[in-house]
């Protein structure tokens, strides 16, 4: 749909916006912007995207008691505008309501990427199961799943409670739009991990209608540490250290001494030598720790102009320590950490490069798509942390941890050398898809990840069996064709515009690959060797 919107302040927000937000990637990387001037031009780029939502609305012909709220906003260097909302209905939130409105730099809309195409139309606002009892049931089916797991990849849960009220809100997701409750219930599973499960659930029939597990996490064990010597940068206050980073939105590293809750003890000291090397000292996992957030910081900066995880240069704090025996490791919206356990024996922690820029990822698709964590958008959620926590460790290029397009091979979760996931032949893992099939979106979403992991691989490296970075690979194509690849960063410059751009809270593979066909015309063209690229790797993983 085109139309010229009303009136609205363009002309002079394009002027302060134009070019800095998130310039498009075909251009030269943007030169580092300071966090505190990346925040006021986030800031600003998202006011403008809220001076337009009541206009937009009315363009977009939505129901009078829909309104949206803006969420993001990403400017290209042509004053094309992309701008992302979220949406309520009689002021309820409305799951499945996120869009993306693309406009021109004159701010006619040009086309509208929506979660859900449903028109929001509810016969009353008047729940039929009052509050309590729907967070009493929500809550009751947690409880049924204690001491069961939700999936092998997961311990099952030991505890549960709920945590607030049950919010009433509108369910649109699947397409269907009905009044519904949003409750929290937390619990802790047995390997120690925190859960946070946002359950929604039909007012009127308390059916539950979504579960989402919003602690996301990637199991595995550590045999020492990962990244080797390396520079730390520190915060000096008169004769002491911290392991704080003002250049990178000030995050932190702190121990969590073996605990599970508490805010940490930030790591502090009279010198500015960190660790030995040995899991001996505490110290080391914190350098492991501290150098993985700040690779994960300078990869997004320098690759996508993008300050943090969130772009608004605030940094997150990295808790190491955390735990007694805890095997795993997590990113936390609510606290926005991320946080490692030190293993069996608390002597392997968890501190690999591609899990802390795996992990840390998760908190760029929650601040942007926002991928929901179950079915194909669920696997596509997993595959988007796999695909930019191998690109923080091929940006890093430590000697210590050579990059390549295997997932955590060097905590040996399996006991016996092999990685968590294959990008190359996913299936390899014993569990992942290596193309898509339309039972896909029913399995584990770190196994329906593979889909999209594989046609990553095929659209840097392409096909076939070859040699990289001292690295084998055979990797092939579910049609038989022979592919070449146009290399990681193109690949990497597709999938992050496509995440940011065009994916919303629903997107499918089939959604995945218009949205990065669509990145692909606008970085490179729509009939550039790139783009086509796009469509026959996505051929190479049954996705038509």
């Amino acid at each position: 749909m085109k139309r010229k919107l009303a009136a609205v302040a363009v002309i002079s927000a394009t002027a302060l916006l134009s070019g800095v937000v998130q310039a498009s990637a075909a251009q030269a990387g943007p030169a580092p912007v300071p966090p505190g001037q990346a925040a006021d031009q986030q800031a600003a780029a998202i006011a403008l995207a809220g001076g337009q939502s009541g206009p937009l609305a009315g363009a977009l012909a939505l129901g009078g008691q829909e309104k949206l709220v803006a969420k993001d906003a990403v400017v290209d260097q042509d004053g094309t505008r992309h701008l992302r909302f979220e949406r309520t209905y009689a002021g309820l939130p409305v799951l499945g309501g996120d869009l993306v409105v693309h406009e021109s730099a004159g701010g006619s809309v040009k086309s509208v990427d929506k979660a859900v195409t449903a028109q929001l139309s509810l016969s009353s606002l008047t729940p039929q199961i009052p509050a309590d009892k729907a967070a009493a049931q929500a809550t009751g089916a947690v409880q049924a799943t204690v001491g069961v797991a939700a999936d092998k990849d997961e311990s099952p849960l030991s505890a549960v409670h709920q945590t607030g009220k049950a919010e009433l809100v509108v369910w649109a997701s699947d397409g269907n739009p009905r009044l519904a409750y949003r409750t929290t219930v937390e619990g802790v599973r047995a390997d120690g991990t925190p859960s946070s499960q946002l359950l929604v659930t039909d007012a009127a029939s308390g059916e539950v209608l979504s579960t989402h597990e919003q602690v996301q996490t990637a199991a595995g064990t550590g045999k020492g540490v990962f990244v080797g010597t390396v520079p730390l940068t520190t915060t000096q206050s008169g004769s002491s250290y911290t392991l704080k980073d003002a250049t990178r939105g000030g995050q932190s590293t702190v121990t969590m001494k073996n605990r599970t809750s508490g805010s940490g003890t930030l790591y502090s000291k009279s010198s500015n030598t960190w660790g030995t090397g040995s899991v001996s000292s505490g110290e080391s996992a914190a350098v492991d720790a501290q150098f993985g957030a700040a690779a994960t910081w300078d990869f997004y900066k320098n690759t996508f102009g993008r300050n943090g995880i969130k772009n608004n240069g605030v940094g997150a704090t990295s808790r190491v320590h955390y735990g007694s025996n805890y095997v795993n490791a997590f990113w936390n919206d609510s606290c926005f950490c991320m946080s490692y356990g030190d293993g069996s024996g608390n002597t392997h922690p968890l501190t690999e490069i591609d899990v802390a820029g795996h992990e840390m990822s998760h908190g760029v698709t929650s601040a942007t798509a926002n991928l929901n964590y179950s079915g194909e958008s669920g696997g596509l959620n997993e595959a988007t942390s796999d695909i930019f926590g191998t690109m923080v460790e091929f940006s890093a290029n430590l000697p210590s941890n050579p990059p390549n397009y295997w997932i955590g091979e060097l905590i040996d979760l399996n006991g016996d050398g092999t990685p968590l996931r294959y990008m190359d032949k996913p299936s390899k893992d014993g569990g992942s898809a290596d193309s898509w099939y339309s039972g896909v979106g029913n399995l584990d979403v770190h196994y329906s990840s593979g889909v999209a992991n594989h046609f990553f691989y095929l659209l840097s490296e392409g096909s076939g069996a070859k040699s990289i970075n001292g690295f084998s690979y055979n990797s092939p194509t579910s049609n038989g064709s022979t592919l070449s690849g146009i290399g990681r960063d193109k690949a990497a410059q597709i999938w992050y515009r496509a995440l940011t751009v065009y994916f919303t809270s629903t997107t499918n593979y089939a959604g995945a690959r218009t949205g990065t066909l669509k990145a692909a015309a606008d970085l490179y063209g729509a009939t550039s060797a790139e783009y086509k690229a796009v469509a026959a790797a996505w051929s190479g993983v049954n996705v038509n």
